[in-house]
């Protein structure tokens, strides 16, 4: 998904990643607004992953 999709359905998709990735707080969904690069340091920095690994995982969340 590319980055403007990606920011058009943010509130869409937002629900289904607090879902998934549970430690986010609300603060950091509001820091993020929808970028993919931050998405995915948010990600890394409360779930300790390597950045390959949340990249995919990442990706395939957003690609179903």
């Amino acid at each position: 998904m590319n980055e403007d999709i990606l920011k058009g359905k943010w509130k869409e998709i937002k629900g289904g990643v607090k879902v998934k990735w549970g430690r986010i707080t609300h603060d950091g969904f509001t820091r993020v607004e929808g970028n993919t690069e931050k998405i995915l340091g948010l990600l890394q920095q409360k779930y300790g992953h390597a950045k390959d690994q949340v990249g995919v995982e990442y990706k395939h969340f957003v690609s179903r």
